[in-house]
């Protein structure tokens, strides 16, 4: 199989604190990846240096074979990274539409000349129409964006990451927040744009939903990676239980 995404040996300090220590992961194109640990563990900090949000003291990150560890947020985006937060942050006073729309033209944002030049919006607002419908919030276009539920929201922020069209698309705890069937939905929403061919980097508290979706599981603890195989295999990990979930969280997740 083809590796997508590698992170070597990302390691990064905040003051005293070790957030990450040696982190390594291999990727594969085409992947479902649920990243869990513990709070602390360095899983949102992890994602945060493969968007390049923020700088590793030491690693790699190689995105569809390029060293990506210098680049800019907007390099690695245009080399087909997206990334969602958990907290949601639309443009609350736009539509729901022009949310989308706005991240469907990022190739156009990013050369001035060419914004300028080209005015017609038709065919973003069509592949933004397709993109709500695809995770579930046709009929929602012309609602304004602080209008939606926080479920909604989470879908809308869904949808401005696949609107960059990535080959990687990363989340932040897409689920956080939402009530059990809300939260599965979303989960098969996720899966149905994995199985499309995009790669998921899952990062995600609810267990029972990412052993249910995700193919493969990797565990972060105290900023490194200690488990990494299918989740039946992960979750009876002595070294998980101890270390993460506990016996009662592994069975309940596993129930």
């Amino acid at each position: 199989m083809t590796v997508i995404l590698a992170l070597e040996s990302i390691s990064i300090r905040f003051g005293g604190v070790q957030a990450l220590q040696r982190a390594s992961l291999a990727v594969n194109q085409g992947e479902f990846v649920g990243l869990i640990g513990p709070n602390g563990a360095g899983k949102t900090t992890l994602l945060r240096i493969v968007a390049g949000i923020l700088r590793a003291d030491s690693g790699r990150v190689i995105l569809r074979g390029a060293d990506m560890t210098g680049d800019a947020t907007a390099t690695r985006v245009r080399k087909g990274l997206a990334l969602t937060h958990q907290i949601v942050r639309p443009f609350r006073s736009m539509t729901v539409l022009d949310n989308v729309v706005l991240a469907a033209g990022y190739r156009r944002t990013s050369d001035p000349w060419h914004a300028l030049t080209h005015v017609d919006r038709a065919a973003e607002v069509e592949r933004a129409i397709a993109i709500l419908a695809k995770v579930g919030l046709a009929g929602s276009e012309r609602k304004r964006a602080a209008a939606l539920p926080l479920g909604q929201l989470k879908r809308l922020e869904l949808a401005r990451a696949l609107a960059l069209d990535p080959s990687v698309l990363l989340l932040d705890e897409p689920l956080a927040g939402l009530n059990h069937t809300e939260a599965s939905q979303q989960a098969d929403t996720i899966a149905a744009v994995n199985a499309e061919g995009t790669t998921v980097v899952l990062v995600e508290h609810n267990l029972e939903q990412v052993v249910r979706v995700c193919r493969r599981i990797a565990v972060l603890n105290a900023g490194e990676v200690v488990s990494d195989g299918k989740p039946s295999q992960v979750m009876a990990d002595p070294i998980v239980r101890e270390a993460y979930v506990g016996d009662g969280m592994v069975a309940h997740a596993e129930a």
